[in-house]
């Protein structure tokens, strides 16, 4: 499975085809006797990424971010994007054909409530929606009296000719080695917690969940190493999993026939839904009650159930906290591949600036170079997301992704490369804020203060219970002081060699679940100046155990995995604390202890330059 894949930068504007896109949508709802559309970035799965050929919303109005809704109605057409994409959108978009707008002023439910006129019918394909995430647009409709109209057939089948064909890929074992946990002892400890739930059956439906519990990998979603397939667990007796047979490897066939049913997906779409739905009857006309994850379900599960006679009982996967508090050894792989994903980003930070000495560096050169240094480890199996290298204003865009359009070369500054890479034995992502000559004082004051918060986060104390909401202000409480503030979460969860943005875990204003000992977030705080530079700082962290003298509740903190020098050139240096200073030039040093080792000449003094203590 080790492929490393070099990123491709595309070279077309998609933005000037969206016009004749959407109007050709647009005749097929007229065929349909259909106002309007509703048009999620999401397949069957409602996973964050997605494969090529089930990105409707990029193909149809060239937005490239990953989460975006959007509204196509007669003559109004629209994009609701969060803060991380609001920028973005009204670079990439035909704003004569539709209009981006942000969330936090309007929401697509309200926008179409004003929008749509009394009677007019909205389309929507209800694999494409969860029950709540389809709940405020029947809501609107209530309230507006427009009638939401359930399509089963596709719209896109029709007019987008050159669509990609469906992923599929190898699927591997991922052995105990790396798992940690046998399938047998993750199903026993499933079914144990489905008792205690009173439920007869779960449907997984989210992807990396399905991957975790059988510990397999596949490649079916770029960056992401995992199957795209449904499972369907009882309470008793064996799970079925619904993926061909033949594309699993021979050593995984024969290891999941002891613990599993291999349903094979007939005809289109092949994903194994046609199965799922038959299986679902079947249990539920015994009057079972089955979990359906309220986050990725198919909005249309629940009433199959109920018409067959069983209890839909929508909730919370209960696999989502299994696999989010990771065991001794996938913690352990976390640290094995920051060591070597950290050898690799010494390398290429050198590089870098030994190459801008000598001549023009762009975008697009950055990014190769760091996925080179990473391949060279021999260990890569892909990224783990398009690398986001960011130059002057370019960098004041938190999800940018380089093309051949918008590539700059890194000019004095600040330069942004967000980036990380997908191992056997771990998943890496990291932000680092690099400076290109001498920055001016509004960026070097910007820059200490996401660093600051950084620490912040670094150094937290909480007790058992706390959130990561409780947790999202330490990272912001400097840049509040100087009015600034930032419009994504703080961090966010991080899978074991599988998607590299995990729940339920996080670290931001809607964090609400509980942090456990085992969790791996993200601690990476940010400031963008919209057409100048921006600046994020990431590290990884895994949530541990602390033991404090007279403690009287248990607590917990942040070991940091992230090993890699944070650039002191711009701090201001009277703006740190003793005890911020403190925590750099510790965590420097535990980088040049960790790394040193795995480098020789010009690459280990610079290492042993960048980790000089303040």
């Amino acid at each position: 499975m080790n492929r490393p894949v070099i990123q491709k930068f595309s070279t077309e504007s998609r933005a000037d085809l969206s016009g004749e896109r959407i109007h050709r949508l647009r005749q097929v709802l007229a065929s349909r006797k259909l106002d309007g559309w509703l048009l999620p970035r999401a397949d069957i799965f409602q996973g964050e990424y997605i494969p090529a050929s089930e990105n409707r919303l990029g193909w149809l109005t060239g937005f490239t971010g990953s989460a975006g809704f959007a509204i196509i109605l007669k003559r109004k057409a629209a994009l609701f994007v969060d803060g991380r994409y609001t920028t973005q959108a009204r670079t990439e978009l035909d704003r004569k054909v539709i209009k981006p707008v942000a969330l936090a002023e309007t929401g697509p439910d309200s926008w179409l409530r004003q929008q749509a006129g009394l009677g007019w019918r909205i389309g929507y394909d209800p694999a494409l929606f969860t029950a709540r995430g389809l709940r405020r647009f029947e809501n609107a409709a209530a309230e507006g009296g427009f009638v939401l109209v359930a399509e089963e057939s596709d719209p896109f089948a029709g007019i987008w000719e050159d669509r990609p064909a469906a992923p599929v890929t190898p699927v591997i074992d991922h052995p105990v080695a790396f798992a940690g946990e046998e399938t047998a002892e993750k199903l026993a400890r499933l079914q144990a917690r489905l008792a205690e739930m009173k439920c007869d059956a779960l449907v997984v439906s989210e992807c990396p969940s399905v991957n975790w519990l059988f510990n397999l990998r596949a490649g079916d979603v770029p960056h992401l190493p995992i199957l795209r397939a449904f499972a369907l667990v009882p309470r008793e007796g064996k799970p079925a999993l619904f993926v061909d047979p033949a594309r699993l490897e021979p050593a995984l066939a024969r290891r999941l026939s002891g613990l599993a049913e291999i349903v094979a997906p007939q005809g289109a779409p092949g994903d194994g839904r046609r199965e799922l739905a038959t299986r679902l009857r079947q249990i539920a006309a015994s009057g079972a009650r089955i979990r359906l994850d309220e986050d990725t379900a198919p909005v249309g599960l629940a009433a199959l159930i109920q018409s067959a006679g069983g209890t839909a009982d929508p909730g919370p996967d209960p696999l989502a906290l299994m696999k989010a508090a990771k065991n001794p050894v996938e913690i352990e792989g976390s640290r094995q591949a920051h060591r070597r994903d950290g050898l690799a980003m010494v390398r290429f930070i050198h590089w870098l600036e030994g190459a801008l000495d000598k001549g023009s560096v762009t975008e697009i050169d950055a990014a190769i170079a760091l996925e080179g240094f990473r391949a060279e480890t021999g260990q890569l199996v892909d990224i783990s997301f398009g690398s986001i290298a960011g130059a002057g204003p370019n960098a004041a865009l938190p999800h940018y992704r380089v093309t051949e359009a918008t590539n700059r070369p890194i000019t004095p500054g600040l330069f942004l490369i967000d980036s990380g890479g997908q191992y056997r034995d771990g998943t890496t992502d990291i932000t680092r804020t690099i400076a290109i000559g001498t920055p001016t004082r509004g960026m070097r004051d910007a820059y200490t203060r996401v660093l600051k918060g950084m620490i912040a986060v670094s150094l937290a104390l909480f007790p058992h219970g706390t959130s990561g909401a409780q947790l999202d202000t330490l990272a912001r409480q400097y840049l509040w002081q100087a009015g600034k503030d930032f419009d994504h979460g703080t961090g966010h969860g991080v899978g074991s060699f599988l998607s590299v943005h995990e729940g339920p875990q996080r670290i931001s204003k809607l964090g609400h679940t509980t942090l456990l000992p085992g969790m791996i977030l993200s601690n990476e705080p940010g400031y963008y100046r919209e057409g100048h530079f921006g600046i994020r700082i990431e590290n990884l962290v895994i949530v541990e155990e602390r033991h404090i003298a007279r403690a009287e509740r248990r607590m917990l903190g942040f070991e940091t995995v992230t090993l890699c020098p944070i650039d002191t050139r711009p701090v201001i240096r009277s703006m740190l604390t003793r005890e911020e200073r403190a925590w750099l030039n510790a965590y420097h040093r535990r980088v040049l202890d960790t790394l040193s080792p795995g480098l020789s000449g010009e690459a280990l003094s610079w290492l042993e330059k960048a980790c000089r203590p303040l």
